[in-house]
């Protein structure tokens, strides 16, 4: 969503012609985000999205796009892509992946009420089951073992009191992954950072879910507790905001009912939600790279929510 490469209209000339969208008419990087290179690309037939894959293989990209195709079949709102003339998702451009997909209408709702969490409720429960029968499989790549990999790449730059605070919240993870309640709970495709520039409304309408380069197979809990972590939070605390809490939980709860084991495992999941993001911070601060447009977040944010997690108990998973 930052522009690492940089492309051109007259790049497009010749390589628009493999895909049914008539001539490239218009092209503008989007200027947020931190992964990849992402373009809104106007074409003689419509409006769509342009990317560019920076670290994702061609080898793991189709998880991630067959995926979308998959959901979109089964009446979940995201972005469907775009086959070229020989039924290719991903295709080469400026030697890197690159992949075509359908632009959603409307904007992202930044300052979400009670009824915006609802419908990303429930779109979020109903994305869950249509995805049981996918046929694809790969981890969650900034799981449990990421975390793992990362946590000693930025202890160096934290203070005694944050380093402190990772190596114990990791050594709570490392022992709540391992125990049976955690063993119990449902899994499958999940989307793994929902937050609220990854969702599009009109109005109170919900239009669809975007972004899904973080997917991977992992727990449905883990998906609920980061999304939970951004669109119910007030923003400046990290405090949970109970109204938008629950009729989130109600709303997925009313299409796929949560489960006795998610019930006990839901105060650890939304710490871990709050340290993936944390730890991914921390990394794409103190290790930048290179890009167009570029601003990492700020780690503090959810430093800030992972002590708040740990210090007060959140609303169950069931009203």
């Amino acid at each position: 969503m930052a522009v690492f490469t940089s492309v051109t209209l007259g790049d497009l000339t010749q390589w628009i012609k493999q895909f049914p969208l008539g001539q490239a008419v218009a092209l503008k990087g989007i200027a947020s985000g931190i992964e990849n290179s992402n373009f809104f690309l106007t074409t003689e037939s419509g409006e769509y999205v342009l990317t560019i894959f920076e670290n994702l293989s061609f080898e793991q990209l189709p998880f991630y796009l067959k995926l979308m195709h998959h959901l979109a079949e089964r009446g979940v709102l995201v972005p469907a892509p775009v086959a070229t003339h020989d039924g290719e998702l991903i295709v080469p451009l400026h030697g890197k992946p690159a992949a075509i997909v359908s632009k959603l209408e409307g904007s992202s709702q930044m300052a979400p009420q009670a009824v915006h969490c609802a419908a990303v409720g429930t779109m979020l429960a109903r994305m869950h089951l249509a995805a049981q029968d996918y046929p694809l499989e790969q981890p969650n790549l900034r799981g449990l073992d990421w975390w793992n990999l990362t946590t000693p790449k930025v202890l160096p730059y934290l203070s005694a009191e944050n380093a402190h605070l990772l190596r114990a919240e990791m050594h709570f993870q490392e022992a709540f992954a391992g125990c049976d309640t955690y063993r119990q709970l449902q899994r499958g495709p999940v989307h793994a950072d929902l937050f609220r520039n990854n969702v599009m409304f009109v109005g109170e309408r919900l239009t669809g879910f975007f972004d899904f380069y973080f997917a991977g197979c992992d727990t449905w809990l883990f998906d609920v507790a980061v999304t939970i972590n951004d669109w119910c939070i007030d923003l400046a605390t990290g405090v949970l905001d109970t109204a938008r809490v629950r009729a989130m939980l109600d709303a997925y709860h009313a299409v796929r009912p949560f489960t006795d084991a998610e019930q006990t495992a839901w105060q650890p999941m939304l710490r871990a939600a709050a340290l993936r993001f944390w730890l991914s911070r921390l990394y794409d601060y103190y290790q930048p790279r290179e890009a167009e447009m570029l601003t990492p977040h700020d780690p503090t944010h959810f430093e800030r929510i992972l002590r708040e997690r740990i210090a007060t108990p959140a609303p169950e998973l069931r009203g």
